[in-house]
This record gives C-alpha cells, sequence and structure tokens, in this order.
C-alpha cells in the first residue's frame, strides 16, 4: 500500500467515482482503477461494490475510510514539516567554537544569521581545541565548528573566512616598548596563558621555540574570560585576538603588536555532506562576511 493509492481511494469517495475521480486526479481513469484494484488485492478485500457506473463503499471500505483520511492528514503534517525546516521556518542550528572566537567573529555571524532566520534557534558549544571542535563535527555533535583554519581535516571542508592578528596585553603601568613587541622580549615577560594545546598557546609556544625560547607562565588558566582580569591585576601579560585585547584597552590594559607578528587564520568547518538548511544558510553568510 502506498500514498498515491490511498490517495485513489478517498478521490472516488469524495468525488462520486472512478471517471470523476480519475478526472480530479488528473490521471487515466483505467489507470486509477488498477491502482485501487491492486490495494484491494493486497487487502484481501473488495473496499468498493460496482453496481454498473456506479460504486459505494463495502462494509471493509467502510472500515477503511477514516483511517486512509487520517493517514493523508499526517502525510501532509509530514510535508509541512520537512517543507518549514527546509525554508528554515523552524529547527536548529548546532555550532562549536574555539572560546577566543565565541565574541568575535562569531557573535556577528550569529546574529547576522539570526536577524535573516528568526524562527530557527542557535546552539553553541566549545571545545578548548581545535582538534576537539573537529571530533564533536565527525561524531555529529555540531553541524559546523569555528576554529583555526592551519588545523588538519582532510575528511571534513574547511572554509576560511581570514586572519585575525594576536596581539599583547600589557597590564597598566607596564612600560610600553617602542614600536611592536618584540619576540625575544616576550620570552622575558611573565606570562597569562591558556593550557598548552589550546589555539593561541600553541602559537605563542611555537613563535618563542622558534627563537629558542619557551614560555615564562606567571598563571595558566582554561578560564578565558579570567585573563584580561588577571592581566589588569597586574599578575602578568598575556596574548590575545585583538578584538579581546582591544575590550580590555578601555580598562587601562596596553595593546601592542608582536614583531614578527602573529596571525591566527579562521575557518568554518563541516562535513562534505548532508548538512541542514540552516547549517547551509549559515555557511553562506559567513562566507558573505569575512573576517
Amino acid at each position: 500500500m502506498d500514498l498515491r493509492q490511498v490517495e485513489y481511494v478517498v478521490a472516488v469517495v469524495d468525488h462520486g467515482g472512478f471517471t470523476r475521480a480519475a478526472d480530479a486526479m488528473q490521471v487515466a481513469q483505467p489507470s486509477l482503477s488498477q491502482s485501487v484494484r491492486r490495494l484491494e488485492d493486497d487487502l484481501g478485500a473488495p473496499l468498493f461494490a460496482r453496481l454498473g457506473r456506479s460504486v459505494r463503499l463495502t462494509d471493509a471500505g467502510e472500515a477503511f475510510l477514516g483511517p486512509a483520511r487520517q493517514l493523508l492528514r499526517l502525510a501532509a503534517e509530514a510535508r509541512d514539516a520537512v517543507a518549514s525546516h527546509a525554508e528554515l521556518r523552524t529547527g536548529r542550528l548546532d555550532l562549536a567554537s574555539l572560546p577566543t572566537l565565541v565574541a568575535d567573529p562569531l557573535a556577528d555571524l550569529v546574529g547576522a544569521f539570526r536577524a535573516r532566520h528568526p524562527s530557527v534557534t542557535v546552539r553553541v558549544a566549545d571545545a578548548s581545541t581545535a582538534p576537539g571542535l573537529l571530533d564533536m563535527v565527525r561524531d555529529g555533535r555540531c553541524e559546523i565548528a569555528l576554529t583555526d583554519s592551519a588545523v588538519s581535516a582532510e575528511d571534513l571542508e574547511m572554509v576560511v573566512l581570514g586572519d585575525q592578528e594576536l596581539v599583547a596585553l600589557l597590564p597598566p603601568g607596564h612600560p610600553r616598548p617602542k614600536g611592536r613587541l618584540v619576540i625575544d622580549a616576550l620570552a622575558a615577560e611573565p606570562l597569562v596563558l591558556t593550557p598548552p594545546g589550546t589555539s593561541v598557546r600553541v602559537m605563542v609556544d611555537s613563535a618563542l621555540a622558534a627563537i629558542g625560547a619557551s614560555a615564562v607562565v606567571a598563571v595558566e588558566t582554561a578560564q578565558r574570560e579570567a585573563i584580561v582580569p588577571l592581566v589588569l591585576s597586574g599578575a602578568g601579560v598575556s596574548v590575545l585576538p585583538a578584538p579581546m585585547a582591544y575590550a580590555a584597552e578601555a580598562r587601562g590594559a596596553t595593546i601592542v603588536g608582536l614583531e614578527p607578528r602573529l596571525w591566527r587564520g579562521i575557518g568554518l568547518v563541516h562535513r562534505t555532506r548532508g548538512l541542514s538548511p540552516a547549517a547551509r544558510a549559515f555557511v553562506e553568510i559567513a562566507v558573505a562576511h569575512p573576517v
């Protein structure tokens, strides 16, 4: 039994005969009659008593008609639900991001997405490392992750959005260098950093290793929101994405560029196929709003 056969039966009842039902359904009358016959064979009972040119429901047909109408209503609801989702009239989008990318650029991207698709709910998760984000995409916990574009993700699709500069954040009263803060000088500073393996920490450790140095870690914290207050309290110097650092400038911290300059590529990672309409729409918005 398929939905088309059920539709034919209901049409015969509603239109008072096979010929009028065929006209209404825009199908040849013999084709409609044969389809109903096959359904009757499958069910093991006639649904119509055929009396010349007139037809009436049998007892089995009467029993079938109510559930048939309900089945067609449920099918219509299912189609409407899928259409609503496809047209982004409803649904949910699961995203994940490195914590240092949530305020910028993720917040702006989510805002642009919600302005265009206000009926879609957005859930944002995070992971402390880029490999952790990739695992979240692979196992389906999220559809899209905002991460460091340098991460290796050969089995996933990477959409590069742009670059974000990393800068030094100096506590109030710290002597400001002339020009940029060279990496050699950064190596001598007590630093406030996230744990090893996190995105910014990897870049700082790599830059210091390139000159044969290592970080002098004064405070190590996985709580990104604590870094700026720690620097402002005089606990040490930190290295942050420029958007995060600029937010601290008004509170008395000093921002200094690094020499050589450190840039972090930013990208969206997602599976190569099977994206929801909401996820596809988010990617389109992100591509149209480069970092």
